[in-house]
C-alpha cells in the first residue's frame, strides 16, 4: 500500500510534466504564427506575447470585415456594371450616389450618366467646401453610366461627414427630380 501514494505522486509529476510541455509545445505553434512586430520581441513575456497574439488575431477580424465590405461593393458595382451590359439598363441616366465613412476615410460613389460631369464637379466642390480633403478620385466608363469613385480625409468627431451626404443626396434628388 506504500507504493500507490508513491506512485500516485509520480503519476502526478508525470502528467504535470506532459501537460506543461503540451503547453509550451501549443504556446511555440502560436507564437511562430504572429509575425514579429517589433525587434526587442524575444524580450517579451509569455503573457506579453499572449497578449500581442490576441491583438494580432482581433486586428485580422477587423481587416476580415473590412474586405468584406469591399467585396460586397465591389459586388454591387459589378452587378449594375453586367446589368448595364446585357442591355436592362440603356438609357440609364438618373443619378446614384452611395456615401459611406469608414474611419476618417469618406468613401462616396456617384454613378451617373455619360452627361454626368456637372454630377461629379458638384460632389467635389461640396467635399472641399466642407472642410474634407481628397485623398483619391478615380472614374470608369461602363456603357451608359460613369461610375466616380471619391475619397475624402474628414477630421474624427466633426460632422462634415454628415453634412456632405445631406447635400449630396439632396443634389442627387434634386438633379434626379429634374431629369424625370
Amino acid at each position: 500500500m506504500e507504493r500507490k501514494p508513491g506512485s500516485s505522486r509520480a503519476d502526478r509529476k508525470t502528467t504535470e510534466r506532459n501537460r506543461r510541455n503540451q503547453m509550451k509545445a501549443l504556446f511555440s505553434k502560436l507564437h511562430s504564427l504572429v509575425p514579429p512586430q517589433s525587434p526587442r520581441e524575444s524580450t517579451l513575456s509569455q503573457p506579453d506575447q499572449l497578449s500581442q497574439a490576441a491583438n494580432y488575431i482581433k486586428n485580422l477580424q477587423v481587416k476580415v470585415e473590412k474586405m468584406r465590405e469591399q467585396k460586397e461593393r465591389l459586388l454591387e458595382i459589378e452587378k449594375i456594371s453586367t446589368s448595364m451590359k446585357n442591355g436592362q439598363m440603356i438609357g440609364f441616366k438618373s443619378p446614384e450616389i452611395r456615401i459611406q465613412k469608414m474611419g476618417s476615410i469618406l468613401e462616396v460613389v456617384l454613378v451617373t450618366g455619360l452627361d454626368g460631369q456637372f454630377m461629379f464637379n458638384e460632389t467635389v466642390r461640396v467635399i472641399y467646401e466642407e472642410g474634407a480633403d481628397i485623398v483619391n478620385a478615380s472614374f470608369s466608363n461602363v456603357g451608359d453610366a460613369i461610375f466616380h469613385t471619391i475619397h475624402a480625409k474628414v477630421e474624427d468627431g466633426d460632422s462634415s461627414d454628415e453634412r456632405v451626404s445631406q447635400k449630396l443626396q439632396k443634389i442627387v434628388n434634386d438633379a434626379y427630380g429634374a431629369s424625370s
